[in-house]
């Protein structure tokens, strides 16, 4: 197979935008931010290789897919948006509804008209250009605030405002930018801007209930057995497809609403396998979100963006004139739309001040200025081949001004709400309250859950946070933020439903930090779905039998003279090694399978049967007694 295959292309594309993505986790920064560097590598840098293979660029979508680009783009941002529609539960309106009300029907407007004004006196650009990328301008976008904000715990009520803005613009945008399209190429024939916006209007409305009849038909057809489960997912994204193309001939880009208001519909109604199909349509976003920008900031090409012009002549005046355009995009024009959406709403004003100045663009941004600059350019509009460079300038510049500020914004405005380092106990219980009160002392953040009122007396009178309700409910999940947990350990005494919670809320939280306490070795093997606590993997039963045997929790910090074999030859031989608390509050749990590193400094938590007086005396006569070690 050749090298410069488009199996080869396609491979690499995978690689770099997944792997991005991968570093993006490890490292804590942005991922939109390394996508785009990693596709502008693999893209315009890698052409500048004076080899062979590199001839060209490593990656060069107009070439390697030629016809195929802008369909591949099209259905890509597609998907997306049908997943982020999926997300979109009305319950979550509840804190946040009037101001994304708001933000959409007021922001909208007062977005448009700044963002005109700024790209016709500060990129230079013609009113009519201005107006469709102004209309442009107020995509914020999912493929990008959706990333950022899983970096960020700012509060829900933030979160939800930045979501719900970003994932409803995105078809009003693609949709202003079509009236003005349609205004700008028949408007000279004749044509009225009342017949032009009852044409866009119509076949937004048409689009609309066609999202709403496929997403009411699929939550009706699925749960009556009509569709077997192997089926429910490709079938889901065939319609999905199906529709979206069947708006996209009715009127560009109406398509994108189709897909948005069907993915809304579906997340409000009640569906069996709900979970699954959401979980394979975040698998999928997350693949179609790497590879689609891989794919557009690859397309950059040095003497596009060099051969920028503006009103000017002069090179310089033109490159001070973009910078002038996109400070005035940055300072003026988010901060302005947002504080006039919000005035006198009951949104604290350190939450406004955050959101005024989270608006990263991203793929629909770049997808849409694309298409429609292409169309422009053979109208022979002016500037219309300055909005290509001048997109993908928005999109760099906001992914890096916004991407590596948010967090140093939200700690200044008091919304950083911290690493998540608390833990959640499922099951109340002798040894799960026992347990909470030691975290507590630590400083760790503890919640005991329960859907016993009578279970959680005994931990609301050691003053333990408690949460009344089954973990696995819907609804629980609405009002418990799991974001906030850096670890739950299911301990009822019903092993099935130990497992249950681990296999549920693995993928949400990650399966390796989610635990549950051993089981019965009389029944099946549940804990397959999920790590087993403990190194000999007691069952419930047994700790609550050590409960009855006085055991206590205790805590020793190893040092450089005092290591963990040091600690364990302390023991007794039947206690058992719990965790280790790291400087920075991270809790390592001791499994069937795992063994923390133990470093200087950490703090060993273990769990052991009460020292007899005699035992007391021995250990005082050891050399190498843990002078910080301390019962709970």
């Amino acid at each position: 197979m050749a090298l410069d295959s488009l199996m080869v292309k396609i491979a690499v594309i995978g690689v770099a935008g997944v792997g991005a993505q991968w570093i993006a986790w490890r490292t804590g920064r942005p991922a939109i931010a390394l996508m785009l560097i990693v596709g502008i590598l693999v893209g315009p840098v890698s052409a500048m290789i004076p080899h062979e293979f590199f001839r060209g660029g490593l990656i060069n979508p107009e070439r390697d897919f030629g016809a195929l680009q802008e369909p591949i783009i099209k259905l890509a941002v597609a998907v997306i948006l049908f997943e982020g529609g999926l997300s979109l539960n009305f319950r979550e309106l509840r804190q946040a509804g009037w101001a994304v009300m708001r933000v959409v029907v007021i922001g909208v407007p007062v977005g448009w008209f700044l963002g005109t004004l700024a790209c016709h006196y500060g990129a230079g650009l013609s009113w009519e250009v201005s107006a469709l990328f102004g209309g442009i301008l107020v995509v914020t976008g999912p493929t990008v605030i959706g990333p950022m904000l899983r970096t960020l715990r700012v509060g829900q009520r933030a979160s939800n405002i930045l979501k719900w803005e970003g994932i409803v613009n995105d078809p009003i945008g693609a949709l202003l930018a079509v009236f003005i399209f349609a205004y700008i190429t028949y408007g000279g024939s004749g044509t009225s801007i009342a017949a032009i916006s009852f044409d866009v209007i119509g076949s937004t409305f048409i689009a609309a209930l066609l999202g709403a009849a496929l997403g009411w038909g699929v939550t009706w057809f699925f749960p009556r057995g009509y569709v077997p489960e192997y089926l429910k997912a490709p079938i889901l994204l065939i319609i999905v497809i199906s529709g979206f193309v069947v708006a996209d001939i009715i009127q560009h880009e109406t398509g994108l609403v189709t897909v948005t208001v069907m993915g809304v519909v579906m997340a409000n109604r009640p569906m069996f396998s709900s979970q699954a199909l959401r979980r394979f349509k975040e698998d999928l976003a997350v693949l179609l979100i790497s590879g689609v920008f891989i794919m557009l900031s690859a397309t950059l090409d040095w003497e596009v963006i060099a051969s920028f012009q503006t009103t000017s002549p002069d090179p310089i005046e033109g490159v001070l004139r973009f910078a002038g355009f996109l400070v005035l995009l940055l300072f003026v024009v988010r901060p302005l739309t947002i504080l006039i959406s919000l005035l006198f709403s009951s949104v604290p004003w350190n939450e406004r001040l955050f959101i005024a100045w989270i608006a990263p663009r991203g793929i629909v941004a770049v997808a849409i200025t694309g298409l429609f600059a292409i169309r422009l350019i053979d109208y022979g509009i002016e500037d219309a081949e300055a909005l290509i460079p001048l997109s993908f300038g928005v999109v760099i510049a906001t992914i890096f001004a916004h991407g590596f500020s948010a967090r140093w914004w939200a700690q200044r405005l008091g919304l950083d709400q911290g690493p998540a380092n608390g833990v959640l106990l499922v099951g109340a219980n002798r040894w799960t309250i026992d347990f909470g009160e030691l975290l507590k002392k630590m400083d760790i953040p503890v919640t005991i859950a329960d859907p016993s009122q009578y279970a959680l007396r005994a931990a609301r009178r050691r003053e333990l946070d408690v949460y009344r309700g089954d973990i696995l409910d819907e609804v629980t999940q609405e009002n418990l933020d799991l974001g906030q947990f850096q670890e739950l350990i299911a301990a009822t005494d019903n092993d099935a439903y130990n497992a249950l919670i681990c296999d549920d809320l693995g993928p949400e939280m990650g399966y390796d930090s989610v635990s549950q306490i051993g089981t019965d070795r009389d029944r099946a093997p549940y804990h397959s779905r999920g790590r087993v606590l403990i190194q000999s993997g007691p069952t419930i039963d047994d700790l609550l039998k050590c409960e009855d045997a006085d055991w206590v929790f205790t805590r020793t910090k190893i040092t450089e003279k005092f290591g963990v074999e040091d600690l364990k030859k302390n023991l007794d031989p039947q206690a058992l090694l719990i965790c280790v608390l790291k400087p920075d509050e991270r809790l390592l749990f001791y499994s069937t399978d795992a063994r923390p590193v133990v470093e200087p400094g950490d703090i060993v938590v273990s769990y052991a049967p009460p020292e007899t007086p005699r035992e007391q005396l021995e250990k005082r006569e050891r050399p190498n007694t843990p002078p910080a070690a301390e019962p709970a």
